[in-house]
């Protein structure tokens, strides 16, 4: 019975080991994954904030041209984030973050991708509401890895957060009504697709289609986005409490 009992200790104590191991693995891959991404998003706002301030207006057509690659490639990794949250590294609700990335790839490759279209306002509106997000989230996040963040941060990252997120959903609503002439008059996208029978695919439709998409996914999201941010807060306040 003795040994018995030493080998279930042993076995239990491999497996809080080996659990451990997996935590702070975990936690590693996600502080250096957080601080790419707040890297790229400071390099963005950087430079177009300094883009804007040296050339003004004029800065506006080529803020694509310049800080495009870096924009795809930091919202081309945020893909990863929905495997985070479905593997349990992330304790997010999947179906905000799986709206918002899909939101946000759909709007820069399908439509702001398109060189027509790069010089246009919107697309400059929408890169700095978008950096907004990274740098109230990634700093936010990357604090909760090593300590607890102070109460103004938390309660400016969630109430920021939900009224920029809103202001981006309006900002990509307004680029895909831009987009719709040009689709239009180029037919991009458009034609027929391999099908049982003959099927013809206008692309203008699918935009159009798209908004109330956009409309219902933001919707849910923004109640998503309210119940994380009273979460955060009743969690952070029982965190002080215990400390």
């Amino acid at each position: 019975m003795m040994v018995s009992k030493e080998k279930d200790n042993n076995q239990n104590n491999n497996d809080r080991g080996e659990e451990d191991i997996s935590y702070r693995v975990g936690d590693a891959y996600l502080f250096l994954y957080y601080l790419l991404q707040f890297y790229g998003h400071t390099w963005i706002f950087t430079n177009m904030s300094a883009r804007f301030i040296s050339f003004g207006s004029d800065a506006l057509a080529g803020t694509f041209y310049f800080v495009g690659v870096m924009m795809s490639s930091c919202q081309l990794l945020s893909i990863l984030e929905l495997f985070h949250i479905a593997d349990g590294l992330e304790n997010r609700r999947l179906l905000a973050r799986f709206v918002q990335v899909m939101q946000r790839n759909f709007v820069l490759f399908l439509i702001i991708n398109q060189e027509e279209f790069q010089s246009k306002t919107i697309v400059c509106v929408l890169f700095y509401l978008w950096n907004v997000l990274g740098l109230l989230r990634y700093p936010c996040e990357l604090l909760c890895l090593i300590s607890t963040p102070s109460i103004s941060l938390v309660w400016t990252r969630y109430t920021l957060s939900v009224t920029v997120y809103g202001l981006s959903v309006i900002a990509e609503g307004v680029s895909v009504l831009q987009a719709l002439p040009y689709y239009k008059s180029q037919g991009i996208f458009s034609g027929q697709i391999p099908a049982p029978g003959p099927v013809y695919v206008y692309f203008p439709y699918l935009l159009m289609a798209y908004l109330p998409l956009l409309a219902l996914g933001s919707a849910i999201t923004f109640q998503i986005l309210l119940q994380e941010r009273r979460q955060s807060l009743v969690s952070w306040s029982e965190t002080k409490k215990r400390n």
